[in-house]
Parts: C-alpha cells; sequence; structure tokens
C-alpha cells in the first residue's frame, strides 16, 4: 500500500492534476479538501502521511491552515503548492513548518522529488 496524501486546492483541476502525479507514482489519495478550514477537518479524520496544500485559498488560507495542522499534529508534513510570485507567502509557510514548496503549473517530477524528500 502506497503512502496515503490529502491533496488541498480550491481549484478542482489542480487537484486532479496532482492526484493524477500520485496515482501513476503508487500513492494513495487519502482524501481532498478545496479550503483550509476543510483541510484541518479531513486532516484531523483520515492522519494523512503527507499535505499538499495550496497557499491562496478562499474561508482559511493554507498557511493558516497549516499551522492548525501543526499544533494538532507536530509530525504533520505538509508541502506548500503556489503559484509564481508568492515568494514572501512561501517564506511564511516555511516559517509555519512546510517541509517543502511545489510551484504551479506543477510539473510532476518535481512533485514526486519534493514528496519523496519529505516522507523520507
Amino acid at each position: 500500500m502506497g503512502q496515503s496524501v490529502l491533496i488541498v486546492d480550491d481549484a478542482s483541476f489542480m487537484r486532479m492534476m496532482i492526484k493524477d502525479i500520485l496515482v501513476k507514482n503508487g500513492f494513495e489519495i487519502a482524501g481532498e479538501a478545496q479550503n483550509g478550514e476543510e483541510a484541518v477537518e479531513r486532516y484531523k479524520e483520515l492522519s494523512p502521511d503527507l499535505v499538499t496544500m495550496d497557499i491562496t485559498m478562499p474561508e482559511k488560507d493554507g498557511v493558516a491552515a497549516l499551522k492548525e495542522i501543526k499544533a494538532f499534529d507536530g509530525n504533520a508534513k505538509v508541502i506548500m503548492c503556489s503559484a509564481m510570485g508568492q515568494q514572501s507567502m512561501v517564506i511564511d509557510a516555511i516559517q509555519a513548518g512546510a517541509k517543502d514548496f511545489i510551484v504551479k503549473p506543477f510539473q510532476a517530477d518535481r512533485v514526486i522529488e519534493a514528496i519523496k524528500k519529505t516522507l523520507g
């Protein structure tokens, strides 16, 4: 059984892209969430091995959700996803405990490299 990943992005197209990359590389999809609020709930419910978290989302952004997940589980492994030009937000995310970040549009090899590095 592959390691499980919770995919968090407000764009269903982006979730689908990540899901496709992960499934082709033997990962299991624990679940999906479309905003930070949902991400925190789904994390607590599913206990995935890893989370891919979009930074910019409605209701609760990725950095706020990351902080909440890390408060709930200090060992949570979260990789942030951001569009170009969000460097300051990426720095905030890393300081808040994100393990890595991947830039949109996603390149499959970079996504897998970040996930494998984070999972060890």
